[in-house]
């Protein structure tokens, strides 16, 4: 609320595509009611105007273009391919618009400098979607890291295991669409939720499973979808990821993760559904918190905070970069 308990003035934004992941991100919009105008943006029209309908947006608008030429219009997310993510940022910037980029954001590291100069040069805010850095679990464990609860971080062991294969004409097949394979186009969002702990990553190494030679279970999946990640800290502590989206799971998903320290150990199921600290007395459960589970509206109330505040969001593209060259490391060995 502002001063004299009044509401703020709303935020327009407006979805440049209308695909899987604005649908996503529309759901999860309405929990913040008013603040946010919502509009979308396709090259179908149509289509435009199914997703306006649906998620219950003012506008729809027939091509990007005409969504940055709209003057009511203050921030856009950037929901395409990893490929087409620059051109959009840097177009949306020259319109004096705010950016949402989903990530990946940026297939190469140089791209990230032609945003940031860009962005300084409009003056506005750019917030990389990753919406694991403001999800419950994420904030939970490094609240208790940092109260020292299970004292030094010796190792951590994440891992997301899941069968889960794209359709034959899904474009993340496409790696020149998606910027590389699934680890790129995925698993870096668990590489950063390993990385944005409190301690920083300073040395990481990829490790790829020979590939199947032939998956029936595929179902036209023609990604390498596997990858395991080692990494050491700049505390001393050492780390690995295990990612997979070809071996099969529990519940399509449901895997343990574990952060072992000098007094104590943290247990949690990965995809945020509980945490258990143990050592030191006599074990106890947290839950993270379900209601925003996988982060979006957190990570909204940054960007409103940031455009209206006019200061650096969390996941600013600094703290992007930091991921990506992480990534850069990966697949020198991967």
């Amino acid at each position: 609320m502002s001063a004299g308990g009044r509401s703020p003035h709303p935020i327009r934004v407006a979805f440049l595509g209308c695909g899987f992941i604005a649908g996503v991100h529309s759901r999860h919009l309405r929990a913040l009611g008013g603040e946010v105008v919502r509009g979308y943006a396709s090259r179908d029209r149509r289509r435009a105007e199914d997703f306006r309908r649906k998620h219950g947006g003012d506008r729809a608008y027939g091509g990007y273009a005409e969504a940055l030429a709209d003057p009511d219009v203050d921030a856009v997310v950037v929901a395409v391919p990893p490929r087409f993510h620059l051109d959009l940022t840097l177009e949306a910037l020259r319109a004096g618009k705010h950016v949402l980029v989903e990530k990946p954001a940026f297939p190469r590291r140089e791209d990230y400098d032609l945003v940031r100069a860009a962005r300084d040069e409009a003056g506005r805010v750019v917030l990389v979607g990753e919406n694991d850095h403001y999800k419950p679990l994420a904030v939970c464990l490094r609240r208790l890291l940092a109260s020292g609860v299970v004292g030094d971080l010796v190792f951590g062991h994440f891992t997301t295991i899941a069968q889960r294969p794209k359709g034959g004409d899904d474009w993340r097949n496409d790696e020149d669409l998606a910027g590389g394979d699934a680890f790129f186009e995925e698993g870096i969002h668990w590489l950063h939720l390993a990385g944005s702990l409190g301690p920083s990553i300073t040395r990481i190494h990829g490790y790829r499973p020979r590939p199947a030679e032939a998956d029936p279970g595929a179902a036209g999946d023609r990604r390498v979808r596997s990858m395991l990640v080692a990494f050491e800290y700049d505390t001393g502590a050492v780390g690995a990821l295990y990612y997979s989206r070809e071996v099969p799971s529990l519940l399509r998903g449901l895997r343990i993760s574990t952060l072992f320290g000098r007094r104590g150990v943290i247990t949690f199921e990965s995809n945020g559904g509980g945490v258990l600290v143990h050592g030191g007395g006599r074990p106890r459960v947290v839950v993270p918190g379900w209601r925003d589970i996988r982060g979006y509206q957190a990570m909204y109330r940054d960007l409103l905070r940031a455009i209206r505040d006019g200061t650096t969001p969390e996941m600013s593209v600094e703290r992007a970069l930091r991921d990506h060259l992480l990534m850069d490391q990966v697949y020198e060995r991967g």
